[in-house]
This record gives C-alpha cells, structure tokens and sequence, in this order.
C-alpha cells in the first residue's frame, strides 16, 4: 500500500514514519517543506492514503498561516484531483479552529476545504482536531508546554508559568498514531463529522510541573513515580527522552563494607523496592527475618545457597543457587534466612522487597539461621 505523509519531518509525522516501517506491505511517500514541490504531483498520482500532517504555527508573519495551512492543502487536494484519486485523506486540524485568531482561522479554512472536496469528489475525508500533543521528538521552546518544561527541568533551566491552574487538553502521541493506524484501516474514532484521539487528558500547568519535577529527584532517592497512571507512565516516558545525552547515566546509591556491596536500585511508593546485593567468596548475608517485608531473590551469577529456618522450628530448609540456571526464590514473613557464597566469584544477587527500606520502621530482626 502505497501512503503518502506530508510534513513527514513534524513531531507526528516522525512518529507515523517511524511505526509505518515496521508495518509490512507499507510504501511511504515522504513530503516536508524541503522537499521538491515537483514531487507531490507523482506522489499524488500514486496515493491509496495521505496523511496530510503538513501546516504552519510558529511563521514569521501571521499571513503565513492562510498560505501554509489552507494554500498547501489546495494544492494538495487539485493534484489529487488531476488524477481522479479518490483516496482516503486524513487532515490533522486544531481544536484552535474554533477560535479567532489567524492561526485558527487557517485551519477552519483547511477544514472547509476538505470538507468541500469529499462533497464533490465522495474521498473519504477524515479531519483531526488535535489539541495539545506531547511526546518524544516534540520541539521544545517552540509551540508545546511539556516539551518546553521536559527540557529545561532535565537541563536546570527555568520555567514560567503565568498561571499553574490553566488547564490543557492533551493527547499523547502514541495513543494518536494507534488511532491514525486504525484510521488507515478503516476503523477511525468517529465522533459527528470530525474524528477525535479516544484518550485525553485535562491536566493543570502546575500539575505538569509538579510532575517533571519529581521524576527529577528520582536520581536523588531512586522512587519512581506511579506507573499505574496512565498519564503519569506516558509523561515520565516523554521526560526522559529530553535527557541531555550526555547524563543518561546516574551513580546509584552503595553501601559497601568488606562482605561485599548492596546496592539500591529502584524504590517505588507502590510496587516496593529492587536493589542488587553482591557477596564475596565465603561471606554469608542475612541472618534476619520480618514481619510483613517480603522479598524474591534471583541469583545472576555465581553459585550459593539461601538458608530458611521459621522461627521457633529448628529444621533449616537450603535452596541451592547459581546464575547458571537462574530461579526466583521467595523469602516469606516469619522465617530467618541468609545467603551464603559458595564460588569462588562474587555472587550476584537482584532483590525485590514489597516495601522500601524504613529506617524508622526497618521490620528487620536479627536471629541466626
């Protein structure tokens, strides 16, 4: 199936590319404002669905708002026609088309003119009102709010937020290229006679803010944030794509002495905690049990053995283990336990806790095997 995209180098045009190309059976025509005009007219010809993605919103001169966003899809819509293709067109429009403004009035242009088209031609015709995207490869400091505040929080730069109640609608760029994929299938969100992304959220300035700040500090105490949220998975997903690439790496939190290491390595207010704990050749962890702290243990390397005894019992239960076939071992309440390094090399051991590590609370009590 041959598709052509234009504004093919824009944030949702990137994003579209990207997915199509693991897509079999997929041909995609790529138009940009550097490509050669001469061009489109051969896409055009060829078509069996366009993604009109292409619009101007940050110009130079507000009347490059008619030219970009109702001149180009005039354009667009007369090669079609030269051809007698019929195709399916999507045209990505604004919820802005609704205001007054030049930026808005462009668009509601663009919208008049696919509409009349589909009436004379009987295209299919499927015009997006997208509100506020955000996601990975947005342009920051240009005409998106999260970007802009993704960037300069990951980078310590300051932010300005006239008023952190200002709601915005936002729809996040994933969930709109699932729906421009369902569109291509014939199986658009229909609402009326516009389609719409099924998933919005209304979120305040301040709560983005809020929020990007936090996933700040989580190199500065490893608790990442809610991932059960929906938004607050995609906004932390969005975040870390604007890392400067030079500090994708952070120093995690050791404590060492002559036993070995313990390392922590994600703490979550939810799901509990997940540190690394590496013993020495001969050394032997542990010796404690707890209340209500549960933990799994997965051996990754080197061979050892972890020792169960419940309390007030005396059989002692061995669980022999090594990274060469690696098992999830269950560590219950109510039973002492410790792991001892069998090998010669440091054994490697990942954690998991149902809880954080409280100092004030440490439900860790020692008593040997």
């Amino acid at each position: 199936m041959k598709i052509l995209v234009t504004g093919a180098k824009g944030f949702i045009g990137r994003n579209l590319i990207a997915h199509l190309k693991n897509v079999e059976n997929i041909d995609i025509m790529e138009y940009d404002t550097d490509s050669d005009i001469s061009n489109l007219e051969g896409y055009c010809k060829e078509a069996e669905f366009v993604f009109h993605l292409a619009g101007v919103n940050r110009p130079k001169d507000q009347t490059e708002f008619m030219g970009g966003n109702f001149g180009f899809t005039s354009t667009l819509l007369v090669y079609l026609n030269k051809y007698n293709n019929h195709c399916p067109i999507m045209i990505s429009s604004s919820t802005q088309a609704e205001l007054d403004n030049p930026y808005g009035k462009s668009k509601k242009a663009g919208e008049h003119l696919v509409f009349k088209y589909q009436r004379e031609t009987g295209a299919k015709v499927l015009v997006y009102r997208f509100p506020n995207v955000f996601g990975k490869w947005c342009r920051p400091n240009y005409n998106s709010a999260v970007a802009t505040f993704c960037y300069n929080i990951s980078r310590d730069l300051p932010i300005t937020i006239n008023d952190p109640d200002t709601v915005l609608n936002l729809v996040y760029i994933d969930d709109v290229i699932d729906e421009l994929m369902q569109a291509l299938e014939g199986n658009e969100n229909m609402i009326g006679k516009y389609c719409e992304i099924p998933i919005v959220y209304r979120v305040t300035l301040g709560k983005i803010a809020e929020l990007l700040n936090s996933f700040k500090k989580i190199r500065e105490d490893n608790f990442v944030p809610d991932l059960s949220n929906s938004f607050i998975k995609k906004l932390y997903s969005t975040y870390l794509s604007y890392l400067p690439e030079e500090q994708f790496s952070y120093e995690p939190f050791v404590f060492e002495d002559s036993r070995g290491t313990f390392t922590e390595f994600i703490k979550s207010n939810v799901s509990g905690q997940v540190s690394i704990n590496i013993s020495k050749p001969g050394i032997t962890k542990g010796n404690h049990w707890h209340h209500t702290k549960n933990e799994k243990f997965i051996v990754v390397s080197g061979t050892g053995v972890i020792r169960f005894r419940k309390i007030g019992t005396e059989q002692v239960i061995e669980y022999f283990v090594s990274g060469d076939k690696m098992e999830i071992v269950d560590v219950p309440c109510g039973y002492t336990h410790n792991i001892e390094n069998l090998g010669d090399t440091d054994l490697i051991t990942i954690i998991w806790a149902n809880e954080c590590f409280d100092t004030n609370r440490p439900d860790t009590y020692y008593l040997e095997v």
